[in-house]
């Protein structure tokens, strides 16, 4: 059975309760905080100052933490979003005692959505739902979390055989910037991601007085390993397209190359024809072929014989 308040417009309750279980959990998701809700959260709860005050702070938090208070776990995690063609971080304060699990956020992140309204709509279906723990009810939540992380990644990937095509059929400008783009978000992705394995190692030590320790450390056992997991394919992307962009520029720079090539030929062979109109241009005395009725003609031939023999020694070392 589940039992939906809506307490004010940024404050909903969630009571899993299970009637054969003797305990009663609730799910308390804080959408936007401010004074207001932070007034009741320290009304109806004995939370420390510091940690209900971070839950409405401006300043985004700089790192993933995680402290053990006095009846309370207090914990920032981070989680990565897609929002104008970025990935950018998203973040949550968790607060987790016995019988309730709070979680605030500035509702930015579709996958907590998504799984307050799919416990509102199955409770039975969840495994908080049998011993009604807030132990087993954020390891939920930080599966489907987790588990968000994978289309993300499946993108990326999209976009790395996509921009392989291009490297070979486009423009390297073009393609620079996409490689660029996929590189910040792999990056953003590292960085959101990075700290997550030592939390969830920690997590695996929680203790319960409903569920039993060896059932804590399983089920958090395997976020530690979708965590793992999630980091070697990170560091396979990373890989790729630093190799991509590699090999980008050294198709930039041979481009670059043979345009450089192709205007010094033309300059040399240029050159010496520039020199041949400039002497005849002085018109001295007894300046040969100046008076010759086809003086024009014998210096355009000289000239084309000139250029006749640079493209020969030119094609004769292989130059061209």
């Amino acid at each position: 059975m589940s039992n939906h308040q809506k307490i004010s417009n940024k404050i909903e309750e969630l009571s899993i309760d299970n009637p054969d279980s003797p305990f009663e959990l609730k799910w308390i998701n804080v959408t936007g905080a401010d004074q207001q809700e932070i007034d009741y959260l320290k009304k109806r709860f004995n939370f420390s100052a510091p940690h209900l005050q971070a839950s409405i702070a401006t300043v985004f938090s700089q790192r993933p933490m995680i402290y053990e208070e006095d009846g309370y776990l207090f914990m920032i995690l981070h989680f990565p979003i897609f929002q104008n063609e970025k990935i950018v971080p998203a973040e949550i304060e968790f607060f987790i005692g016995h019988g309730y699990l709070i979680t605030a956020h500035n509702d930015n992140i579709p996958a907590l959505g998504k799984f307050f309204n799919y416990c509102k709509e199955q409770p039975g279906s969840l495994i908080s739902y049998e011993n009604e723990s807030s132990v087993m009810l954020l390891y939920e939540i930080l599966d489907r979390l987790i588990k968000d992380c994978y289309p993300l990644i499946d993108q990326n990937s999209i976009k790395i055989d996509e921009v392989e095509e291009q490297i070979f059929t486009h423009t390297q400008k073009q393609t620079a910037s996409e490689i660029l783009s996929l590189k910040r978000n792999i990056i953003n992705l590292r960085k959101i991601l990075q700290n997550h394995k030592n939390i969830l190692k920690r997590l695996t030590e929680m203790r319960s007085s409903i569920v039993e320790r060896d059932l804590i450390k399983k089920h958090y056992d395997s976020l530690v390993d979708h965590s793992k997991r999630i980091w070697e394919m990170l560091d396979i992307q990373k890989d790729t397209i630093d190799a991509l962009h590699d090999t980008n520029e050294s198709m930039a720079n041979a481009k670059m190359t043979a345009v450089m090539k192709t205007l010094t030929m033309f300059s040399v062979v240029i050159f010496p024809l520039t020199l041949l109109a400039a002497l005849f241009a002085m018109r001295t005395a007894y300046m040969p072929l100046i008076d010759h009725p086809y003086g024009f003609w014998l210096i355009i031939g000289i000239m084309a014989i000139i250029t006749v023999i640079m493209l020969f020694i030119f094609k004769r070392k292989k130059w061209m």
